[in-house]
């Protein structure tokens, strides 16, 4: 590993001790929550749409975790302002990965993709693709 891995690793704990769009949002189109039971992370992350419900206008995110799962939240929170909700949709674990910009162990994988996971599952149960009362946790594939 090089200095840009270095770079990246502090880049990840800046954002894990100074965490961007961390709070709640007063007024958002829907909120969802998630854990990874393995690691103990829990995240609830709001979102605010346009009116037309096809861009993100505004996130949130508030839980409590390891570093990677808190940085991943408060990288891709950022990331998402602005995104449309179908890009947001194909988002997947690589994308998350390169965003990180470090080599992930298969053990935090789980921890990296939780927020990516929460914010793709609460689109889903807003648009009514999904059940309104799941968790999302690490063990769900899709």
């Amino acid at each position: 590993m090089g200095m840009g891995s270095d770079m990246y690793r502090q880049q990840i704990l800046d954002h894990y001790k100074n965490p961007r769009n961390y709070g709640e949002l007063e007024e958002k189109t829907y909120s969802h929550a998630g854990e990874n039971p393995m690691c103990g992370d829990e995240i609830t992350i709001d979102v605010q749409l346009d009116e037309d419900d096809e861009v993100i206008e505004r996130v949130a995110f508030r839980g409590d975790g390891c570093a990677i799962s808190q940085a991943s939240a408060s990288m891709l929170s950022k990331e998402l302002k602005g995104m449309p909700v179908a890009e947001m949709r194909e988002l997947d674990r690589d994308d998350v990965i390169d965003m990180l910009g470090v080599d992930i162990s298969p053990m935090r994988v789980k921890c990296a993709v939780l927020a990516e996971k929460v914010v793709q599952d609460g689109a889903e149960i807003y648009e009514g693709e999904k059940d309104l009362d799941k968790t999302t946790t690490e063990d769900d594939d899709e």
